[in-house]
């Protein structure tokens, strides 16, 4: 993140990134829960536990934020709480809904920007990204061409709607990325180092998203290496450490 990013950061209101309206109420009842998650990877001997025992509840208007050194699980914690890969123990909830039990459901109110440029296809425009993207999310056909225009506008990508994705610079594909996690105005808005390759005027996007995710109800997990993100304020933070989640 450039210095002129870190800046902006900065300057917005402690509460929450960049709202303008005031943050929904936080209920007792979390929107967004871990229970009890491990999570193993490799076999036999060389089988080890990369999420051990992980609790964590995110409420309705609230951000949390997860750090730690990279290959410490947090990309992991993230996929599962989408539903791509299945804990070994425990469970995940959006509300009452699981997964396994509410995958329609479940994943309508999901918002995931994962790391990399995965779930970008070279040779496809942004507007055709969107479209697809709007449609795994069961966006309805009546609505989803104002979805589309409107996230266009939202994150600077009007002009740019016909353009291959291999023809775009590393910030304006971030800038798709995020707007494929918002197209279908999920409540919970999972981001994976949403930092990576935006200028100053792409984290002042990415803050407005979140807060008006926060704004309308929802929950955000942010998760970075340690030292990212470090000047938007959050309800909560944690890292994870051996596997486990512990407050920061």
């Amino acid at each position: 993140m450039t210095e002129q990013a870190a800046t902006i950061l900065r300057s917005i209101p402690a509460a929450h990134p960049a709202l303008s309206t005031p943050v929904a109420p936080v209920h007792d009842k979390p929107l967004l829960s871990f229970d009890g998650i491990w999570r193993y990877w490799g076999r036999g001997k060389n089988r080890w536990a990369v999420l051990r025992d992980v609790e964590l509840q995110v409420a309705a208007g609230s951000a949390t934020r997860v750090s730690g050194r990279n290959g410490a699980g947090k990309t992991t914690l993230l996929r599962i709480a989408t539903g791509i890969l299945a804990p070994d123990r425990g469970s995940v909830t959006i509300g009452d809904l699981t997964a396994a039990k509410n995958w329609r459901e479940y994943h309508r109110r999901i918002g995931f920007l994962s790391a990399g440029d995965r779930g970008l296809y070279a040779r496809v425009s942004v507007r055709g990204h969107l479209d697809y993207w709007a449609r795994l999310a069961f966006v309805r056909r009546a609505e989803r061409g104002q979805a589309v225009a409107e996230a266009l506008e939202r994150f600077g990508l009007t002009e740019l709607a016909t353009r291959r994705t291999d023809r775009l610079s590393q910030g304006q594909r971030q800038r798709l990325r995020l707007a494929l996690a918002l197209v279908h105005r999920p409540s919970v808005l999972l981001l994976d180092e949403p930092c990576n390759s935006l200028d100053a005027d792409g984290v002042q996007t990415l803050a407005a998203a979140v807060g008006g995710v926060l704004a309308r109800g929802g929950a955000v997990v942010w998760c970075s290496p340690a030292g990212e993100g470090q000047a938007f304020s959050f309800d909560q933070t944690f890292v994870i450490e051996d596997g486990r989640l512990i407050p920061a």
